[in-house]
């Protein structure tokens, strides 16, 4: 018989609960269990993969210290993890033992938690340890609490051994209501790898703008909001009459246009220009333009310049103006007379 201990508090030499998971797991080894302790706060980067760490468990202790409120952050992303990516099929036969210490207000909160956490996931709950700890050295001391631990760990041994029958509760029902997500049947290395990604917050952050930049894509693909041709207005022409004037310069301009309060971003980079919709910090922009998009059709179908329709009012500006007076240098827009 193997059990998985997940201890969710912050490993502080004056936190009661390793008093209580050490009298457990002392119990248990006794009976020949196999125990396994994974302490959370020392796994961080590698929580989002922890519930691969349940195959092999006949049963888990999930045990948390509340500080001042709830189950704490750790044990929250574990029971996150486990719905998202834990083997559902798994969980259902599996037992869990809550233990919740509490030096302040809310152990049956924190423990009422735990369980319809686990029992909405399928899992079946066995009765744990909940206490209220005011005095450390008492508690710890005391033969009768002592006994009481104990008999809670052989108790848990004993319904593991026995798979025993639990009553039934309406956790159970509600679950069947609730889609299940998939398991993630990783590898070792496919689950330190994943793990690195996820705790990379860099990595995760530019992952979520990928994903809309090609929502949006899609969006004007299927013809959503303005479809391809005005999603894209502006971009063809630009890149087509494009002409580099060497390779030391360097611009970015930010065109909004107030009538369709998106703005258009012209990155010039020596001879590579970038030319999308988008937003841009004003601190990483030379020139700031506030036009209507009738302006730039005038001007990309050359019926005006970029500092004509400057001069004449009908496109404002702001930031370097001898980087605006250069604009019409490089896209060759023929000039009507």
């Amino acid at each position: 018989m193997k059990v998985n201990l997940y201890y969710g508090g912050r490993g502080l030499i004056e936190d009661p609960t390793l008093y209580v998971m050490n009298r457990i797991v002392s119990v248990l080894e006794e009976l020949r269990v196999q125990v396994e302790k994974y302490n959370l706060y020392e796994q961080k980067s590698n929580i989002p993969v922890l519930s691969n760490t349940l195959k092999e468990a006949d049963g888990i202790i999930l045990a948390v210290n509340v500080e001042w409120l709830g189950i704490g952050g750790y044990m929250h992303q574990f029971l996150d993890s486990c719905w998202l990516y834990g083997n559902k099929e798994k969980i259902q036969a599996m037992y869990m033992m809550p233990i919740v210490v509490a030096t302040t207000y809310g152990e049956r909160d924190a423990e009422s938690m735990l369980v319809r956490a686990w029992e909405l996931m399928g899992g079946l709950s066995a009765e744990g340890v909940r206490v209220f700890v005011e005095n450390q050295a008492e508690f710890e001391t005391s033969m009768p609490y002592r006994s009481i631990i104990e008999k809670r760990a052989e108790e848990f041994y004993r319904i593991i051994n026995q798979k025993g029958r639990i009553l039934p509760s309406s956790n159970y029902v509600v679950k069947k209501n609730i889609p299940v997500a998939l398991p993630l049947d990783l590898t070792p290395q496919e689950g330190e790898q994943l793990s690195k990604y996820v705790s990379d917050d860099a990595r995760v952050q530019k992952q979520k703008k990928d994903i809309e930049e090609l929502a949006e894509l899609f969006k004007g693909m299927l013809g959503g909001e303005g479809g391809t041709e005005e999603r894209y207005e502006f971009e063809k022409n630009f890149r087509e009459n494009f002409r580099p004037q060497g390779k030391d310069f360097h611009a970015v301009y930010s065109v909004y246009f107030t009538d369709a309060e998106k703005t258009l971003i012209i990155e010039i980079a020596g001879e590579n220009l970038r030319c999308y919709y988008g937003e841009k910090k004003e601190s990483e922009v030379d020139v700031v333009a506030k036009t209507t998009r009738e302006v730039m059709n005038k001007i990309v179908n050359g019926r005006t310049t970029f500092q004509g329709a400057f001069m004449s009012g009908e496109l404002t500006c702001r930031g370097d103006f001898r980087t605006l007076r250069t604009f019409d240098s490089f896209f060759a827009f023929n000039i009507l007379s």
